[in-house]
């Protein structure tokens, strides 16, 4: 099993380590031949991107708040799901990286003992485990399966898997900028894609970590792993859960050096060794990783995956 790399803080999603050539450009997905008849049509504008929350991360980069202005732009109004992942796999006959890897990273609470045992552990986040066999179709490893799961969000699909389901599908994966602005639904500066309030009269809004920690989750939202993509109210722009129940891969390599300055249609760096995530996860919980609120980001290698770790695409208008 190869090692894995830099974990992320808290209960993000564990990487494997870079693979040595990485970094460098990737050829573009066109995003212009797809069809929209399910996507929602954003009209762009300015937004005030990123944050100076106090409860934020100061190493992730959510800061400095700065304007960007956006071109118009289609996105999907949830999560990729199973099923549309399984009809993409039945057509081109695609094998993801989990896959070829022969395994992927598995939240130890959904593992009977037996897997628990035999998998490797990453040191600071021992709570995840490589389960040999473990992927999309076998979420928590062998003897798993997706029943009653077609309606949500694929998962242990890498950023490389995404970008191929881009290629077949017309679309591509949305740049951070664009994933932010739609997070934010049209509200200003706001900390969840609703507001400022986590559970507004009580009514909890997302699927995130209730309880504590890594070893005990009441599922007060409803839902201990992925919940189906619609669930929740969806924000101003109608789109479903872009907070919690999983991570977004986003286009752009990872940094943190984004200057205050105005910008147009930002792509993020020109190179890296890790892609930006999005949104947080069913397994985020605010005594380590509140990392669900709209300005609030991290980042894994392309070829990683996990349990909590999917997208969603867009399309040029």
């Amino acid at each position: 099993m190869a090692e894995s790399g830099a974990e992320p803080k808290g209960c993000c999603a564990p990487g494997r380590a870079p693979q040595a050539g990485a970094g460098g450009p990737v050829p573009g997905v066109d995003g212009r031949t797809g069809a929209t008849d399910a996507m929602v049509l954003l009209t762009g504008g300015t937004f005030r991107m990123g944050t100076d929350d106090p409860e934020g991360f100061r190493d992730d980069g959510e800061g400095p708040i700065r304007e960007v202005t956006l071109s118009p732009f289609w996105i999907d109004p949830h999560a990729v799901t199973n099923e549309a992942f399984a009809r993409f796999v039945g057509r081109t006959g695609y094998v993801t990286e989990a896959e070829r890897f022969g395994w992927s990273f598995v939240f130890a609470g959904f593992l009977p003992a037996a897997l628990r045992r035999g998998a490797a552990r990453p040191e600071r986040t021992p709570w995840w485990c490589g389960v040999e066999g473990a992927y999309w179709k076998a979420p928590e490893g062998p003897g798993s399966a997706l029943d009653e799961r077609s309606d949500h969000p694929v998962v242990h699909v890498s950023w490389n898997d995404a970008l191929e389901y881009c290629r077949w599908a017309g679309t591509r994966l949305p740049t951070e900028a664009e994933w932010e602005y739609a997070a934010r639904g049209g509200l200003d500066q706001r900390r969840y894609p609703w507001g400022d309030e986590l559970t507004p009269g009580g009514e909890h809004r997302c699927n995130i970590w209730q309880g504590h920690f890594p070893t005990k989750n009441t599922a007060e939202d409803g839902h201990r792993g992925t919940a189906p993509v619609d669930t929740y109210k969806p924000n101003g722009f109608g789109l479903h859960n872009m907070a919690g129940n999983v991570w977004e891969w986003c286009a752009d390599w990872w940094g943190t050096d984004h200057g205050a300055r105005p910008r147009t249609d930002p792509k993020g760096p020109g190179r890296g060794t890790a892609r930006v995530m999005r949104g947080g996860s069913y397994l985020c919980h605010r005594s380590y990783c509140n990392r669900y609120r709209v300005a609030a980001r991290t980042s894994n290698t392309p070829d990683s995956s996990t349990g909590n770790l999917g997208f969603r695409t867009v399309r040029d208008a």
